[in-house]
């Protein structure tokens, strides 16, 4: 099953969302990974790889973000993956809330990261680069 990582710069954010997905999904397995490591608001690539790695199946992992500097912590973090594991990981552009829902719905339907993304392309506001 594919597992979902939720960055956010606020780990409230993050945590409360995963909070929200989990009810909808409760056997999908989603990592929060919001803040930085001091507590302040933020993000930080240490933190996505550690949720990256806690979720992380042969099915692979879709990481949705709220704003920027998010992807680009996000993107950081893919690159200190091994290649396997990096091939096996998306980061997504859409919606955080309605997006992480969507996913956890998804995931928890067994389907693939290509089904998962093509099912959230209505879902996109084009925040990735």
């Amino acid at each position: 099953m594919v597992g979902l990582v939720i960055v956010s710069h606020s780990e409230k954010i993050a945590e409360g969302l995963k909070e929200l997905a989990g009810q909808m999904a409760e056997e999908v397995s989603i990592a929060a990974a919001g803040g930085t490591n001091d507590g302040r608001l933020g993000t930080d690539a240490e933190k996505i790889i550690t949720a990256i790695k806690e979720v992380y199946t042969q099915d692979g992992v879709l990481i949705l973000f709220d704003i920027g500097s998010a992807y680009m912590s996000a993107d950081i973090a893919l690159e200190s993956l091994t290649e396997e594991m990096r091939e096996k990981v998306e980061i997504l552009d859409t919606a955080l809330v309605e997006g992480a829902v969507t996913a956890a719905i998804e995931c928890s339907l067994n389907k693939t990261l290509t089904e998962i993304k093509e099912e959230l392309k209505s879902l996109s506001i084009a925040k990735m680069p």
